[in-house]
């Protein structure tokens, strides 16, 4: 296997580690409550996680496929779980009513491990290899 798709699959792994990992603590009315990618109660963010370990499950499936079509669908679907991501990043670290939450390493590390996957299906070759002739 080359390098580029270990490198993916241990960066989707982060991805889907990094969901049950705490993102946020947030301090409501005197009471601390810690939110991660699918624990989220009590507030409207949703369960941001399960997109990230779905995606990441297709992601890794198709790192291990082989053919023509399989990078072409991981591309897309790389690149939708870097952009996923990012909006997490941006939803869970904003700023409300001037009270600001205590951002925790896995947020940023997710975002860190999804462009690294994305970037890995940028390098990973189809399976061809170009011949150079003099």
């Amino acid at each position: 296997m080359a390098k580029n798709k270990i490198f993916g699959l241990i960066s989707v792994v982060v991805v889907i580690v990094c969901v049950f990992l705490p993102w946020i603590t947030v301090v409501v009315e005197g009471k601390q409550e810690v939110f991660t990618g699918l624990q989220t109660y009590g507030s409207n963010f949703g369960q941001p996680g399960k997109v990230n370990v779905f995606f990441g499950v297709v992601i890794g499936i198709l790192f291990l496929l082989k053919g023509k079509m399989a990078p072409r669908f991981n591309l897309f679907m790389a690149a939708f779980l870097a952009a996923w991501t990012f909006r997490n990043l941006l939803l869970f670290s904003r700023c409300e009513m001037g009270e600001c939450p205590d951002r925790h390493i896995a947020l940023f590390l997710s975002l860190v491990a999804a462009l690294g996957a994305f970037v890995s299906v940028l390098f990973t070759s189809n399976g061809k290899s170009v011949k150079k002739e003099d």
